[in-house]
């Protein structure tokens, strides 16, 4: 005779069958949860990396800017950044004519890209005026304040920071240099470009620094490449015994011609870049150019990584550099200072 369970025994049994149909349909909802899942990791894997895209842009020649785009470049990887993989980099170049930079600029914003890095203010200005919300980074500016370019140094504002190679001091310390080259100096011609931004403070500057080592400064305005020559003959008609050139895009670009004419005209001259002694020119003191193209480098990573233009301070020169062509020196039969070859950063013989 069978005997009947007590109901303790048939309330637990039928309770651990409800259990396991819940274990086993919340099972079903896990395996589902984690499929579901498990797929769009896959997918999302399986989706191309979105890579960067930035401009390296410049109204000079690619030969002129490649030592600052190499230096660029090298902080960009010192960043972590492999080129072709975690960013690309396109470039963009004027040769020199300055009715191609707008054109240029369009092209680039047509190419949506994340930001430019522009190698000097005519690229700057232009890129300004084609974008206001493309994130441009100035590999360095003359005056990007009293050009219009920034509202502020320390707040920029816009879509645009970067480096500035202000530093008004640098024409004064450039003519005390002329001065230990040449100690009876008296004359000194001065060339630059008065629509340049920042032209003004390096007058004022070297007109104090000229007052008092007694020097006469003789301003040659360089508007374009064709007044180089009608310059260094004004330069000689006024006895001139030394050139100190300012900081200008024609000046620059026409580096070549003005170091030859300066050494055909037996002038010692000192200029602010290291292109121009690299190009047959006596001696450069101003910004390192390098130090300023790999700093842009970490703007770049910093707007790749959601920080904004506006909110980024534009950052003045930290290094100077001080470089001496002695090949140049030795063409017009000027000796240099020992003491003045002993401060140098750079000696090229």
């Amino acid at each position: 005779m069978n005997k009947r369970l007590p109901n303790r025994f048939l309330v637990s049994t039928s309770e651990n069958r409800k259990s396991k149909i819940q274990n086993r349909k919340w099972m079903r909802i896990f395996a589902i949860t984690f499929t579901f899942a498990l797929g769009v990791a896959v997918a999302q894997a399986q989706q191309p990396k979105k890579v960067p895209r930035i401009a390296y842009f410049s109204a000079g020649s690619a030969s002129s800017q490649a030592s600052r785009l190499d230096v660029f470049q090298q902080g960009l990887r010192e960043l972590g950044y492999v080129e072709g993989k975690d960013i690309i980099i396109e470039q963009r170049y004027a040769e020199g004519k300055l009715d191609r930079v707008a054109a240029l600029a369009a092209e680039l914003v047509g190419l949506k890209l994340d930001a430019i890095v522009t190698g000097g203010p005519a690229a700057t200005r232009s890129a300004k005026e084609a974008t206001a919300t493309i994130p441009i980074v100035m590999g360095f500016d003359y005056d990007p304040v009293g050009s219009g370019v920034v509202a502020s140094l320390a707040r920029p504002g816009g879509n645009i920071t970067g480096l500035s190679s202000l530093a008004p001091e640098i024409s004064g310390k450039q003519l005390e240099l002329l001065k230990e080259v040449l100690p009876r100096l008296s004359r000194v011609a001065v060339l630059g470009n008065s629509t340049e931004p920042g032209i003004g403070q390096l007058r004022k500057e070297a007109e104090l620094v000229a007052a008092a080592l007694k020097m006469q400064l003789q301003y040659l305005d360089i508007l374009a490449p064709k007044d180089i020559g009608t310059a260094f003959e004004a330069a000689t008609q006024g006895r001139a015994e030394a050139v100190l050139a300012l900081s200008s895009f024609i000046i620059i670009s026409q580096r070549t011609q003005i170091a030859e004419l300066a050494t055909k005209n037996r002038l010692p001259a000192i200029y602010p870049w290291p292109e121009f002694v690299e190009d047959g020119g006596l001696m450069t003191y101003g910004a390192n150019s390098n130090d300023l193209f790999r700093r842009a480098a970490t703007y770049v990573d910093k707007i790749l990584k959601g920080a904004k233009p506006a909110d980024l301070p534009v950052e003045q020169p930290k290094k100077f550099e001080f470089i001496i062509n002695l090949k140049a020196a030795k063409q017009i039969g000027l000796t240099i200072p020992p003491n003045l070859l002993a401060r140098a950063d750079n000696v090229i013989k």
